[in-house]
């Protein structure tokens, strides 16, 4: 039976570096799971790369086809985002491995879907200062940055990812992304014993 390498860590861990990354990894033979959104895309992302973009019809549909894995509402300082996993014909448990990102809520609701011994979790940290930065010049480089959203989302992973939720979740293995080949070499190792 094939896994399903679940990444979560706080904004601006380098989450979605390690991701492309690993699916990029020919050793591990990765196929991706792409979450669905409705907030705007921004500079740089790509529709089916980073999500696949839509809009409150659209998880209305997703809804009453009854493929909703679990959903997401953040209220930003621009709108309601939401942010949801689907089960479609592209996650095949039978004959492949698979890589996500996402929070402890959707981890533990793909859990619940797919069963434990499917899902493996991939904790990403970094130091606060320094994801903080990384979020910031992030921001500097779009259209319209927005910054209330940069700090709303740094504060509200101060919640989402307490010491309590961790380990409510079992979230005890974590790998510390201060270097990326380093970290990625770790998490390399870690799927290919599973």
């Amino acid at each position: 039976m094939g896994k399903i390498f679940y990444i979560m860590g706080k904004s601006s861990t380098g989450k979605d570096t390690i991701y492309k990354r690993l699916l990029a990894d020919k050793e591990l033979s990765l196929h991706r799971i792409v979450l669905y959104t409705t907030r705007p895309i921004r500079v740089g992302e790509a529709e089916g790369v980073e999500y696949h973009f839509t809009d409150e019809a659209g998880l209305t549909r997703i809804k009453e086809s009854g493929n909703l894995i679990e959903l997401r509402e953040y209220n930003t300082c621009h709108g309601v985002w939401k942010y949801f996993t689907v089960a479609d014909k592209n996650i095949n448990l039978a004959e492949n491995n698979y890589l996500i990102i996402g929070t402890i809520e959707s981890y533990l609701a793909t859990k619940n879907y797919f069963g434990e011994d499917a899902i493996v979790p991939l904790l990403i940290e970094l130091d606060d200062g320094v994801r903080l930065q990384r979020a910031l010049n992030r921001e500097k480089r779009q259209e319209h940055p927005k910054y209330e959203e940069l700090c709303r989302r740094f504060l509200a992973d101060a919640a989402d990812f307490s010491e309590d939720k961790l380990k409510q979740a079992g979230l005890s293995k974590t790998f510390y992304n201060d270097e990326l080949d380093r970290c990625l070499n770790e998490i390399k190792e870690y799927i290919l014993t599973r």
